[in-house]
């Protein structure tokens, strides 16, 4: 099962750091790919393909000029997750998703994509989604929501990067940066 997200309305001048970090979390966990709507925004794609050169590893991003049209042609490819203020307890969907959903979705040949709003949400969405998933009632960041959601679905350890310039080597105190 591949990971996808969908980052939803960006505008240039609001979102341009929280989408980017949207990117850059969505890359740490292993997602192969963030599509996006809103306004077009060859600075941003620029950024993460940098960090790309860097860190290494395939993330791709796609601009989709028209997304009620992309979900209309691909939404029986994807098992949907919206992160939303809105929908079920995070807990109860991680627990049954890591059971019983994922061992589905790659019988099924599916993969996931994970829907993040930026400005306004339309009821479509709720609709088009297979689960409205809420990390918390209460007001946070998208980047919060689906860094806590992949968090759950991804152990970041087995993620590799391959071609990578830069690696960081952990360590208690200090840091220590490895280049190729």
């Amino acid at each position: 099962m591949k990971i996808y997200i969908f980052r939803f309305g960006h505008r240039l001048e609001r979102d341009k750091r929280i989408t980017t970090h949207c990117a850059l979390v969505s890359r740490a966990f292993g997602a192969c790919k963030m599509f996006y709507s809103g306004q077009e925004d060859p600075s941003f794609e620029n950024s993460v393909k940098e960090v790309q050169e860097d860190w290494g590893g395939n993330f791709t991003i796609e601009y989709i000029p028209d997304w009620e049209k992309f979900f209309n042609i691909n939404k029986d490819k994807y098992y949907i997750v919206h992160l939303t203020m809105y929908g079920t307890a995070f807990d109860d969907f991680a627990k049954n998703f890591n059971k019983t959903f994922k061992k589905g979705l790659q019988k099924q040949k599916k993969d996931l994509l994970i829907f993040v709003g930026s400005q306004k949400v339309p009821t479509a969405v709720y609709h088009f989604a297979n689960a409205n998933v809420c990390v918390t009632n209460q007001p946070h960041s998208e980047v919060c929501a689906l860094g806590v959601l992949l968090n759950a679905l991804v152990d970041y350890r087995t993620v590799k990067f391959s071609g990578a310039k830069i690696k960081v080597k952990p360590n208690l105190k200090g840091k220590t940066i490895v280049k190729n």
